[in-house]
């Protein structure tokens, strides 16, 4: 996939990413432009930032570190991904999946 390409698979996927967060949470997310994507993350929901990526070839290992050096402290870093005809899946540390975890029981 040429350069441009694979940038409007990208935006596209982070425009979709962020279109399904805002219908499930029922705010606006929007994906980050400019100087805001500067930061090295995609969106941002409250602490949680966001790496979102619409790719065939994974390097969930690459995006992972991309998306923590990007957070603050105290922010959640989670990649979310999807390949063609696959559902989204998220992808966050265990000690930032446990206090999750343990607010839903």
């Amino acid at each position: 996939m040429t350069g441009r390409r694979s940038r409007n698979k990208g935006a596209t996927g982070e425009r979709e990413f962020c279109k399904l967060l805002s219908e499930e949470l029922g705010i606006e997310v929007r994906r980050k432009l400019g100087q805001a994507r500067d930061s090295g993350d995609d969106a941002q929901v409250g602490k949680f930032r966001f790496e979102v990526k619409r790719r065939e070839k994974l390097a969930v290992m690459d995006w992972c570190r991309q998306v923590e050096q990007a957070a603050g402290d105290g922010d959640v870093p989670i990649v979310a991904f999807r390949q063609n005809g696959e559902e989204w899946r998220v992808v966050l540390k265990l000690e930032d999946f446990l206090p999750l975890l343990r607010g839903e029981l």
